[in-house]
């Protein structure tokens, strides 16, 4: 077997390392804020001095320049921390948001069935968000940090015994600050979690709205939506608590140790070891010390961050499709299923399936609703990989193609086309390559939808938003698509069942005029579209039970049962 390299699908995702710049804007940060934190530190020891100097009535101007100038570098300092901080937050942010989507489309459906489409809309909005504030957090925090380990220090300087007094209560304060980052980091994830289960209830009723409209059950819905939340309320209030307690048992500590270091300040001012400015810079420095709400909110804003991250991590460690670099040999397309096997929801919808669609014919996939024809159909294209088995194009398997070579080589078209881009224009020149204006006019043409978009309101131009259609005219367009990028193999997913018969018989003779894109497999669900096929594939309990022209099969009664009384499925 020949061997492949894999990469992933996505060849311009953004490299694993972070933003470009970020780790100098982190570096930088981190920096300012310890700048900050020394302009703090060194203004209790300047106003000391001054406050010494004036009591003694010696000259004090340079001491309160020197002080005015530590408040002024504070200001611009912590200026440039806001600045920084936000503008690092806000690319890092953006970072994870193309990075989570191009990993979400390199997955494939897999992340969808995993997650659910809204949950995976919350993480990219709401968690990428949060969890873009990291580096900026972390930078905070060491501030933070720098800020009570500079106030010991100081006070160590004036005299050790206030380092002591501090150092007496620092276990107790370093044990509430550990309890507090381990609950909040669980209380937020509860939290992220059923905002997922939220916005995925959501989703699925938006998507769903003219059902819910229809039925009248719009109040059972939002019913069934906002469900989980006395879960999100009590996650919020746990969160809360936590914070809330920490806050109390830190106020309770942190007063009593700084009253302990004023205290003893009081007592060396009486023995004339410390000054009057000495006990004032020792106040100062013992609130820098116990400063323990800072480090309160700057834990929990890095747990909110730690905590998001982790649930972006879950979707980024889902692998992506692999792809290999082979490319295809000259070949008429030739399409070749070996004993593929795939299963969903823990069942086998396809077991074994051998089938082989010549090159430049057409082949009509026949089947009980359930049968696997759309999944075959995805796998014909990739998709979707398959269980077990191989699926060959021209002799070349699927897996080990490029990711360009599989895309220039398979075209496809929907039941339901997803329309993107700005106009209509853009819609239908989606795709591996750039199309000219002629180009897309022609696969309209051929797919009848040039004339209505001509009647659109700036035709080609007109803004998908502003493109009223219908689902056959939706149709029309995603076979436009198609059609315009051609290929060796082009997949045909029931893109034809919104089309009325005429338009259905004209667009058929487009499709399967003969040397025209390439080879063709078509889910049909009508007897006279699997009739125009070069040949039939009828699928049954997951296997091909027969193969043939329609004719031929039609004298079978199961295969005229597939059809009903009405001729389509």
């Amino acid at each position: 077997m020949t061997t492949t390299t894999t990469r992933a699908a996505d060849p311009a995702a953004p490299p694993v390392c972070g933003p470009r710049g970020g780790g100098a804007r982190s570096v930088a940060l981190c920096l300012v804020g310890a700048a900050s934190t020394g302009a703090g530190l060194l203004l209790p020891a300047a106003l000391g001095r001054t406050l010494d100097l004036l009591l003694a009535h010696a000259p004090a101007t340079r001491s309160v320049l020197c002080c005015a100038g530590l408040v002024l570098l504070a200001v611009l300092l912590d200026a440039g921390e806001t600045v920084l901080g936000g503008t690092l937050d806000a690319r890092t942010t953006a970072w994870l948001r193309r990075r989570l989507t191009g990993h979400v489309l390199a997955v494939g459906p897999r992340a969808a069935a995993r997650f659910g489409t809204g949950d995976l809309v919350a993480r990219l909005v709401g968690n990428a968000s949060q969890a873009g504030t990291a580096p900026a957090a972390r930078a905070a925090l060491l501030a933070a940090v720098a800020g009570p380990v500079g106030g010991v220090v100081a006070l160590a300087l004036i005299d050790p015994w206030l380092a002591a007094v501090f150092l007496a209560g620092a276990p107790v304060l370093t044990l509430l600050l550990r309890a507090f980052a381990r609950d909040t980091t669980r209380c937020v994830a509860d939290y992220q979690r059923v905002q997922g289960r939220i916005a995925g209830a959501l989703t699925e009723a938006v998507a769903g709205h003219r059902t819910v409209e229809a039925a009248g059950t719009a109040h059972r819905e939002a019913a069934r939506i906002l469900r989980p939340l006395p879960d999100l309320s009590r996650a919020g209030h746990r969160m809360w608590r936590v914070q809330g307690r920490a806050a109390a048992q830190a106020g309770t500590v942190a007063p009593l140790l700084q009253l302990g270091i004023v205290a003893v300040a009081g007592l060396l001012l009486v023995r004339h070891r410390l000054s009057v400015g000495e006990v004032l810079a020792a106040s100062r420095y013992a609130m820098l010390a116990t400063g323990v709400g800072v480090l309160v909110g700057q834990f929990a804003a890095l747990a909110r961050a730690r905590a998001s991250a982790a649930r972006l991590d879950e979707v980024l460690s889902q692998p992506a499709t692999p792809y290999g670099d082979r490319r295809l040999p000259p070949g008429p397309g030739r399409l070749e299923l070996r004993g593929v096997t795939a299963r969903r929801g823990g069942r086998t919808v396809l077991d074994g399936v051998d089938l082989v669609v010549p090159g430049g014919s057409t082949l009509a996939l026949v089947g009980r609703s359930g049968t696997g024809k759309s999944l075959l159909a995805a796998l014909a294209g990739r998709l979707a990989d398959p269980d077990a088995g191989e699926i060959l194009l021209d002799g070349v398997p699927l897996r080990e193609l490029s990711h360009a070579e599989l895309r220039r080589a398979v075209g496809h078209a929907f039941e339901r086309p997803a329309l993107l881009g700005t106009t209509v224009e853009d819609a239908v020149a989606l795709g591996p390559r750039p199309l000219s204006a002629a180009t897309v006019r022609e696969a309209a043409r051929l797919a009848c939808a040039d004339d209505f978009v001509r009647r659109l309101p700036d035709g080609y131009a007109t803004a998908c938003a502003d493109a009223p259609r219908s689902g056959g005219e939706s149709q029309r367009l995603g076979l436009a698509r198609a059609f315009a990028h051609g290929g060796r193999l082009l997949v045909l997913d029931d893109a034809l069942s919104s089309l009325d018969t005429v338009t259905e018989a004209q667009i058929t003779d487009a499709l399967l005029a003969r040397g025209t894109h390439g080879t063709r497999l078509l889910v049909a669900h009508r007897a006279a579209t699997a009739a125009r096929a070069d040949a039939v594939a009828w699928l049954d309990g997951g296997r091909v039970r027969a193969v043939g022209t329609h004719a031929r099969l039609w004298r079978l009664d199961g295969y005229r049962a597939v059809f009903g009384d009405g001729g389509a499925v």
